[in-house]
């Protein structure tokens, strides 16, 4: 009995280990399969890698050959954004000075969304069959006073009236909802939202375009940067750095706050240029406490130091209008501001006329006699010409040889199917303004 217990025993002992030699083997087997199967996955990913960044390289290898092979004239119309002229169908004032982007006033604006669209579309058609680079077509769509498609769009309240009503969720939709409404009409850039906080040195001359105190700003500024910017329209912040109760279209803007309160009060700017904007627009406005004397659009301190230094950005720096009587009145005539503007880092200048002519030819002479000159002129265009990529009016199309070429986008839509897209856009946009207004 005993001797059968110890054999039963042993038994289950060998067969014991037996099971262990088994499950260890499993063990290998599972791991070596898993280890397999991880090896395939991380080489899988190298690949994937590797090709992204083989894109990568060759669009920006297209991208540099574009900006080599441009020449001077080029790159300096690109550097300029001017009212367009008519309403219906494009022609151009100046032939051979075909601007980087066109700015929008109502007097620009059919009467109904297909007319508008019509006439965009005839910008773009007349710029790809003259060869010339398509420009981007730029308005104020602030809300409240400034709101140029009032006749046409959806409601769009004041940015006071919408931080002062809405929740954050409603106010993103109702930007979202506007830009895609934009963007069906054919526009890329819209020149908002005004990020200035709300002060009793500015409330006379801003009302209700801020948003209001400095949390309002940061919060309700990054919602509308984020709705336009998802939606294929550029936001473009103002005034950098600021304003005062002067309006700049009759006087030249003195900010005399003291260091530490204008440290203050920029830091509305600092926190919403964290949503990447596609622009920042810079003010006419003076600072004593910074670079005195020199209007913000004109000061490299201003411009190069501190908004692409310090605080990191990397967008394109619009300059106001240069023909505003801030400047121009001043003894800052357009050639002039033109030139200094691009010295202090402005990479598109803004002219409410319909000829740029003068100022560009003097931008051409100089960046032909001076290599540093040309060298802004070169990194301004680089960034507009991203810009336009980006958006869709250029893209990237592959050689013969395997690598990319920068050509003009054609029409992808039929006005058909973007009066569609924003209608859509428009009832959702009037729903949520009869939901909170």
């Amino acid at each position: 009995m005993k001797k059968n217990t110890l054999i039963a025993g042993q038994c289950a002992v060998l067969f014991a280990a037996l099971c262990m030699a088994l499950l260890s083997s499993c063990g290998r087997i599972k791991d070596s399969a898993q280890d397999k199967k991880e090896k395939n996955e991380r080489s899988a990913y190298q690949s994937l890698y590797e090709e992204l960044h083989q894109e990568e390289r060759l669009r920006n290898e297209a991208l540099a050959r574009y900006v080599r092979n441009a020449s001077v004239h080029e790159k300096v119309c690109q550097m300029f954004i001017e009212n367009v002229e008519g309403d219906t169908t494009f022609v151009p004032v100046e032939k051979k000075f075909i601007p980087g982007g066109y700015l929008f006033f109502s007097y620009n604006l059919a009467d109904s969304a297909r007319g508008i669209m019509r006439f965009t579309d005839s910008i773009r058609d007349w710029c790809y069959k003259n060869g010339e680079i398509p420009p981007f077509l730029a308005i104020d769509q602030e809300g409240g006073d400034v709101n140029r498609l009032r006749a046409v769009a959806g409601p769009l309240p004041s940015a006071r009236r919408v931080a002062d009503t809405m929740t954050l969720d409603a106010a993103y939709r109702l930007y979202t909802a506007q830009a895609r409404q934009m963007r069906a009409l054919g526009f890329h850039l819209n020149l908002a939202p005004v990020v200035e906080e709300l002060t009793p040195g500015n409330e006379q001359f801003l009302e209700g375009r801020s948003f209001g105190n400095y949390m309002k700003v940061r919060t309700f500024g990054t919602a509308c940067i984020n709705a336009y910017e998802n939606r294929g329209v550029g936001a473009v912040i103002k005034h950098f750095p600021g304003n005062t109760n002067a309006d700049p279209h009759t006087g030249l803007p003195e900010i005399t706050l003291s260091s530490e309160r204008l440290e203050e009060s920029i830091k509305s700017f600092s926190q919403v240029l964290r949503a990447n904007p596609s622009g920042t627009l810079i003010s006419h406005a003076r600072t004593t406490a910074v670079d005195p004397g020199v209007p913000a659009c004109f000061s490299s301190v201003w411009i190069t130091e501190r908004l692409c230094g310090s605080m990191g950005y990397d967008g394109i720096v619009f300059s106001d209008d240069v023909f505003m009587g801030a400047l121009n009145a001043n003894g800052y005539p357009p050639e002039e501001a033109a030139v200094r503007a691009v010295q202090a880092g402005v990479n598109c200048i803004m002219i409410s006329e319909k000829r740029f002519s003068k100022p560009a030819a003097v931008l051409i002479e100089r960046a032909k006699d001076d290599a540093a000159f040309a060298a802004l002129v070169d990194a301004s265009f680089e960034k507009i010409i991203a810009f336009k990529l980006r958006c869709g009016i250029l893209r990237y199309e592959r050689g013969a040889d395997g690598g990319y070429e920068i050509v003009p986008s054609p029409t992808v839509q039929s006005v058909d199917a973007r009066l569609k897209e924003f209608n859509e856009a428009k009832k959702q946009n009037v729903d949520l303004c009869v939901t909170y207004f």
